[in-house]
């Protein structure tokens, strides 16, 4: 278990992206914003897009970012001022001529770590009552299965779903895939992607993505999120209040981060805080890491906790606030510890918890034995882990067969990467696979009866693995 100590740490910023260019003018218009923040209402029709009530942060649309899929609304009578606006429209993929269709970020920082987040709301967008449960991958590395049929059976239809990722990416881009598995068809109502600073959270790896469970502002009494502006990551801080059990422990001073502050939590969140209203009792976190039935692609998944302190109180002369954390009963530390007044200070692991005897997850921050206050806590981040450690095609074949699909308009399953995974590699693509970690590469390429038309393309000479080329077809009318 890691405790924040203060040191002097550089900041940098994080990245993420995925699928392909539809076109230069859209290119132009798919760009990040000027705080690096990608913000696409998925569905929504036109090329104009719009500024969000709440947030203040400007949406647009699909276009430039994907060249698949359809526009739906979903059904008027879910359309609530209980429901975001981005949750309003859907992009669906029926009929789509790949299982795999992909939105592309482009204009990151390669090796940078970037926030994605994905948000999906069924609402009978399709008018069939049949909700679907479809995969989702990060490039070529599988993140998520997402079961609507379990989510509409136990929360209802009108039911959000989100999913968010904090991941490194090794390229100036990052596509984020939605892979039919037979299951009915994929939809996404909103993506968003944002910058992180290359320090925060040490755990996500060029080896290794989070993969959101939970992030919770314990304190607040009021059902308000914490987002952006006061998250200048826009990161999305849900209210945990149980005023049963618990009190809250509230400041109106600003709360400053430690200089070798890991994971830049607002002043906001950190104003807010609970405490048992049993002295003797814990602030306590449960979750369930039960894999979904059938669908889930690892049964005992692995989680990063990140529990996050500050002391809001004056203490009392000779009283003493000394917090231990137990997870399933277990200490985490040897001795207690004492967060800073107005001092945000963060406890987390390195190495996934996993838990092979049981699903069910309980974390208690308690008093240590020298204490004489009550535990308490400020927020909490739950994280399962997720490999991303398979590798694309060589950059430069994607680059010349990106450029042959956009040249000739090729409408076939050309989406995502060329060659990965395997079983969702592009028609009429040969691709070879070593087992020394490199990257695949096309090695042929067969466009026959593909009604090509115009003048050969110089991409094809950049395909330095290709050994068999066919373009020529009684169809074709390349000079």
């Amino acid at each position: 278990m890691e405790l924040s100590k203060p040191r002097a740490m550089a900041a940098g910023p994080w990245l993420l992206l995925l699928c392909l260019a539809a076109g230069a003018v859209l290119q132009a218009r798919a760009q990040p914003d000027s705080k690096g923040f990608i913000s696409i209402d998925c569905g929504l029709s036109g090329n104009t897009g719009y500024v969000s009530e709440t947030t203040k942060l400007s949406y647009v649309t699909d276009a430039g970012f994907i060249d698949a899929g359809t526009n739906h609304d979903i059904s008027d009578e879910f359309m609530t001022h209980y429901v975001d606006k981005v949750s309003y429209t859907a992009r669906s993929f029926a009929g789509a001529a790949g299982k795999r269709n992909c939105y592309t970020l482009r204009s990151l920082v390669s090796g940078n770590k970037y926030l994605i987040r994905a948000t999906f709301m069924y609402g009978n967008y399709d008018g069939l009552d049949r909700p679907p449960v479809f995969d989702l991958y990060i490039g070529v590395n599988y993140w998520h299965t997402l079961d609507f049929r379990y989510l509409t059976k136990y929360y209802g239809i009108d039911e959000v779903m989100v999913k968010e990722a904090i991941v490194v990416v090794p390229d100036n881009f990052v596509q984020v895939c939605l892979v039919n598995i037979g299951d009915g068809t994929p939809f996404i109502s909103s993506l968003e992607l944002r910058p992180l600073n290359r320090t925060h959270y040490p755990q996500a790896t060029v080896a290794q993505g989070l993969s959101l469970d939970s992030r919770l502002n314990f304190g607040p009494m009021t059902s308000d999120i914490v987002r952006y502006p006061d998250d200048p990551y826009d990161r999305i801080w849900d209210p945990e209040y149980a005023k049963l059990i618990w009190t809250e422990i509230t400041t109106t001073q600003k709360v400053r981060n430690l200089d070798n502050d890991l994971f830049g939590v607002p002043s906001t969140v950190l104003q807010t805080a609970v405490m048992p209203l049993n002295a003797s009792k814990s602030v306590w976190l449960l979750w369930d890491s039960e894999p979904t039935p059938k669908y889930d692609r690892d049964p005992t998944p692995g989680y990063i906790i990140i529990l996050h302190f500050a002391e809001l109180e004056v203490l009392p002369r000779n009283a003493v606030r000394e917090l231990n954390v137990l997870l399933d009963d277990k200490p985490w530390f040897t001795t207690g510890f004492t967060p800073g007044y107005l001092y945000g200070t963060f406890a987390y692991n390195t190495i996934p918890f996993t838990n092979n005897r049981r699903h069910i997850y309980m974390l208690d921050v308690v008093a240590s034995s020298n204490a004489t206050l009550p535990p308490y806590l400020n927020a909490a981040e739950v994280f399962s882990v997720f490999p991303t450690t398979n590798l694309g095609t060589d950059s430069q074949d994607v680059s010349a067969i990106t450029a042959i699909k956009l040249k000739y308009h090729v409408t076939q399953n050309w989406m995502g990467d060329p060659c990965v995974p395997q079983t969702m590699a592009w028609d009429r693509l040969t691709c070879s696979y070593t087992v020394d970690s490199s990257h695949p590469r096309i090695t042929s390429v067969n466009l026959s009866s593909s009604g090509l038309n115009g003048d050969i393309s110089s991409s094809f000479a950049k395909l330095k693995a290709v050994t068999y080329l066919y373009v020529q077809s009684t169809e074709s009318n390349l000079a």
